[in-house]
């Protein structure tokens, strides 16, 4: 049953896939992160609430009173999130969400396996789509040691990767993009781009690229990365792309 369900959404997924604008909520109440995301959700395609911002994390307002697909995030300090508590702790909201037919969940690649595994497994049984995350907030390390962070994505049984580097030089930015490359080689969907200054361009050129998703922020002050542009600035630089390709 779980395979029959794994491949029914691989195959939603394939036939409603199109890029996707994801905006980042990141407030310290519940009810603050909730206005902010009524706010934007004619505008998003994903509403990303960042459960490590909110001092009690939890999913139902979110879930009854949104209708954009929602993806929870709540991301341990150890990959530049704010959750400092147990990681049994940390993945109870995600394993709720999943129960209640969430759209997307985001999981750690470094998760401890037992705990990763958990809410993977728990992911397949549902119809809830599973991203495996990977962060380097410092710097962006060699192609082959990013072929090697992909491969583990690609064999961890999550549907989505997602690959998220600082950008020093463009030189960093064409490597996390020719991820895509080989996330397409292997049918594997990938989320692929740079923080940083250098790195702004990948955050619109992704999606011109084959890559599932961006990240951006409700407004300037808002931002959860370095570097990650407002969703006006977004759709801006799409318009532009896009116009430019109809001449």
């Amino acid at each position: 049953m779980t395979v029959k369900l794994n491949n029914i959404k691989r195959n939603i997924m394939k036939t409603i896939f199109k890029p996707k604008i994801c905006i980042s909520i990141a407030e310290e109440s519940t009810e603050k992160a909730l206005a902010s995301a009524r706010k934007m959700e004619k505008q998003a395609d994903v509403l990303e609430i960042r459960l490590d911002s909110l001092p009690c994390p939890e999913t139902t307002p979110f879930l009854e009173g949104l209708s954009t697909p929602l993806l929870f995030t709540n991301r341990p300090r150890w990959e530049g999130g704010h959750f400092s508590g147990e990681e049994k702790e940390r993945i109870r909201p995600l394993l709720e969400a999943i129960n209640k037919n969430t759209s997307f969940i985001d999981i750690e690649l470094n998760t401890d396996s037992f705990y990763k595994e958990k809410v993977l497994s728990k992911a397949r049984g549902k119809r809830t789509k599973s991203i495996i995350s990977w962060h380097n907030f410092q710097y962006t390390p060699p192609l082959e040691e990013l072929y090697s962070i992909l491969g583990r994505q690609m064999t961890s049984g999550a549907d989505i990767g997602k690959i998220v580097t600082m950008a020093r030089d463009p030189v960093d930015v064409l490597q996390v993009l020719y991820l895509q490359t080989k996330a397409h080689e292997k049918n594997f969907f990938l989320i692929a781009f740079c923080m940083g200054e250098a790195g702004r361009i990948s955050r619109l050129a992704t999606l011109e690229l084959g890559g599932f998703m961006t990240y951006a922020a409700p407004g300037s002050l808002k931002n959860t990365a370095p570097g990650q542009l407002t969703v006006n600035e977004i759709n801006r630089g799409l318009e532009i792309i896009r116009n430019e390709n109809r001449r």
